[in-house]
């Protein structure tokens, strides 16, 4: 599973190559991927700087919603006991060796806990879990919604590109006539290519994005269901649940 992201990342290069190679007639430069990116003209710097971020986009995020870092796999039972007994401040030291949001989330949460009060003032406790919750799901989500970014603004920088490309062409018709074909070739050549440039870049980047939202929100409705698992034990259900 953890070669899935390097793996994607070659098939994000495949098809640069894949244009590259698209006329194997054509001679020479137009052969290479240099020669591609330099017919592409200007919009080929910009499309190349969206195909970078996109590729650190997907990686990141895909760190970032890996499902260990939001709930530990082992280790809550030391947790659910001290909360049972009262001992708040033994299970936030107990949260602090298992480094995942779930940890960081409760140990917030749990600084609004009151043991005198029968049930350890745990209305006050969930609202500070949701406005936590609601903190951490930001931080992540904001990187994920450049992906949309990216997915947006890469065809219609290609869609540029071809506007630019076109304007060459036909002052090179109005300069030159339509007798002369290969004057205005590479001003085509420049539109078609960053077309084609933005929507690769722009349909992985949209795929990406849905992909690592489901992933956010599936981690985040695990990381929800364990803290409000934590919780039921404030009020000393452990004994109520064992019997359950």
């Amino acid at each position: 599973m953890n070669r899935l992201p390097y793996a994607i990342s070659i098939f994000l290069i495949l098809p640069s190559l894949v244009l590259a190679q698209a006329d194997p007639e054509a001679a020479g430069e137009s052969l290479s991927l240099w020669g591609m990116i330099r017919q592409g003209g200007w919009a080929m710097y910009p499309l190349g700087l969206c195909s970078l971020t996109m590729l650190f986009l997907f990686l990141h995020c895909w760190r970032e919603t890996v499902k260990s870092r939001f709930v530990p796999g082992t280790g809550l039972e030391l947790v659910e006991q001290s909360l049972a007994a009262g001992k708040i401040e033994e299970a936030v030291r107990r949260l602090s060796q298992l480094p995942t949001m779930l940890s960081r989330v409760m140990s917030k949460s749990l600084s609004r806990a009151n043991v005198p009060f029968s049930d350890r003032n745990r209305n006050k406790v969930e609202a500070t879990l949701v406005e936590a919750l609601e903190g951490e799901e930001n931080s992540i989500s904001q990187w994920i919604n450049y992906l949309n970014v990216i997915a947006a603004v890469a065809p219609m920088i290609g869609l540029l590109g071809t506007v630019s490309g076109m304007i060459g062409a036909f002052q090179s018709i109005s300069t030159s006539g339509m007798g002369r074909p290969e004057l205005f070739a590479g001003n085509i050549g420049e539109a078609l290519i960053t077309t084609a440039t933005g929507l690769v870049i722009g349909i992985p980047s949209m795929i990406f994005f849905f992909v690592m939202r489901n992933r956010l929100n599936n981690a985040m409705l695990a990381t929800v269901e364990s803290a409000n698992s934590l919780i039921d034990y404030l009020g000393g259900d452990l004994e109520a649940r064992s019997e359950d």
